[in-house]
């Protein structure tokens, strides 16, 4: 691509897409925004990290080549635009990236950045792994017992939402409509005139391709449970319809890699509950996946109460983003939460810190890092580099066990030594240099 507004690596070259296919060579150009707030501190510290981890993994033979990319603010400066088309097209054509965290403008414009984003290149998938890390406090008793991957839809229900302001005429033009077309449903409103009203659109194409990332990772990655969670109890056309486009889809794909709750319920009614169960640990035990659905009151009683039953995730826009924070604060919080957001089929992916700007402590160099890093550790593992991702996060796991942590973590941990986001970035790369020369933990 020819470009204005940022410089292009002379010696990396593009990840490419060959028969379906990442094809990664070894001198990749990754495409970074800095972002907002304390972003350009904690990217300062991420990417020496990631640099340091590939360098002592792979020697000389591999290399990231990082393309800065302008959004946000220092976007406006440079093009008068907060998200220039040639950003936006950068990440398209060069396929994988990483960004810190963006402010969302105030007043008209982008409700957010990050949503425009992730709207105009089609990242319908938001990835969120939460696993713990040994030594980050926690506020519940057994956090390790916590090990899930969150699969966000990142593109309907919430983030396409329409809305009708209370008092306007297009809410009393949206009421009228209502009223003709449904009038039992129209009688449901206790207070019409004050009423707000939300349409969010959920599809089945929009469904089928999330459940189908989903189920697709889990086969990938040994991963044992798909759970679909959804409010079809209550929304049957909508979130219920997730659900039943979900089942329908793993049943006319992955038939031979699965077993469904809906098989069991099925041979439940058939031959009672124990052949039932006789055949859904037949099934499990031949290496197929179990897949099952949860109500999303009940999801979140159940992550906290018996976590060890959820594996993979797949939800909805809005669920994903309570669903995924809760899970988050058993293991410790955002500042250690990484995330991604893809589209399998072009095989786009931008990976992310999952928390905000931070403004109040912006400029001190006292932020966490963490979730910024790991998200660059769960980028090398797309990339297929798990040799640097896994010093990286061993490195993270032997600096915070030796008590080596910022202070949103110190201030929980009596004994630990409070550091700054950059002397905590060369405490983990300490860790990944020792760790590199031990043969012992190398696994792969």
């Amino acid at each position: 691509m020819t470009t204005k507004t940022f410089s292009i690596p002379a010696d990396g070259e593009k990840i490419a897409l060959r028969d379906g296919m990442l094809f990664v060579p070894p001198n990749p150009i990754i495409p970074f925004i800095e972002g907002d707030g304390i972003g350009p501190e904690i990217w300062a510290a991420t990417r020496p990290v990631l640099d340091t981890a590939v360098s002592l993994a792979y020697q000389s033979n591999r290399r990231l080549y990082w393309m800065e990319v302008p959004v946000g603010e220092k976007a406006r400066a440079v093009t008068g635009s907060l998200l220039p088309q040639e950003s936006i097209a950068a990440f398209a054509e060069y396929r994988v990236g990483i960004k810190g965290p963006l402010a969302t403008p105030v007043g008209g414009g982008f409700r957010s950045l990050n949503v425009a984003l992730r709207r105009e290149l089609d990242l319908y998938a938001c990835i969120r792994p939460v696993r713990w890390i040994p030594g980050v406090p926690s506020p519940v008793c057994h956090p390790e017992k916590v090990d899930m991957v969150i699969f966000r839809e990142n593109t309907e229900d919430i983030y396409a939402g329409i809305e009708f302001a209370a008092g306007t005429e297009e809410n009393q033009r949206f009421q009228s409509w209502l009223g003709e077309i449904t009038p039992e449903a129209f009688s449901r409103i206790r207070f019409p005139a004050s009423a707000g009203f939300s349409i969010k659109p959920i599809s089945r194409e929009g469904s089928e391709r999330l459940v189908r990332a989903a189920v697709r990772y889990a086969l990938d990655q040994g991963r044992k449970t798909v759970t679909l969670v959804h409010k079809g109890n209550i929304m049957k056309s909508t979130e219920g319809a997730f659900a039943e486009w979900g089942y329908a889809l793993i049943d006319r794909e992955f038939s031979d890699q699965t077993y469904t709750h809906r098989q069991y319920l099925e041979t439940q009614q058939t031959s009672g509950k124990t052949a039932a169960e006789e055949q859904r640990l037949l099934a499990l035990n031949t290496g197929k996946v179990w897949v099952n659905d949860v109500i999303t009151d009940a999801a979140f009683e159940q992550t906290l109460t018996r976590p060890e039953t959820f594996d993979v995730i797949a939800t909805m826009n809005l669920t994903g983003d309570y669903l995924s924070d809760a899970l988050t604060a058993q293991v410790g919080g955002l500042g250690i939460a990484p995330g991604a957001n893809l589209n399998a089929e072009s095989q786009t992916a931008i990976f992310e810190a999952t928390h905000g700007t931070a403004p109040s402590i912006a400029g001190q160099n006292i932020a966490n890092p963490c979730s910024l890093i790991l998200s660059g550790a769960l980028m090398l593992r797309y990339i297929r580099w798990n040799l640097a991702a896994d010093l990286i996060e061993r490195g993270i796991k032997a600096a915070v066990g030796a008590g080596s942590v910022t202070f949103d973590f110190q201030r929980l941990l009596p004994g630990s030594k409070a550091l700054s986001t950059s002397d905590f970035a060369n405490a983990i790369i300490q860790k990944i240099a020792i760790l590199n020369e031990d043969p012992r933990t190398k696994d792969n």
